[in-house]
């Protein structure tokens, strides 16, 4: 069973790993969100989707589902 702290740890992780691209190399970063912003809702959409699934998968496979 999940606890709330378990919540916030993952919350916290997912902070520190969103910050390590434009800590490391702003430039890239925003390259990237360039790149990002001329691509079609329907793409960004797909790759959301797909981030989604492979995260609720790896979750899934690293609680012992």
């Amino acid at each position: 069973r999940m606890q709330w702290g378990d919540l916030w740890a993952a919350f916290a992780l997912y902070l520190v790993l969103e910050g390590l691209m434009p800590f490391l190399n702003p430039g890239a970063m925003k390259r990237t969100l360039l790149q990002l912003a001329g691509l079609e809702e329907r793409t960004l959409r797909m790759a959301g989707f797909a981030s989604m699934i492979a995260g609720a998968l790896l979750l899934y496979f690293v609680r012992g589902g």
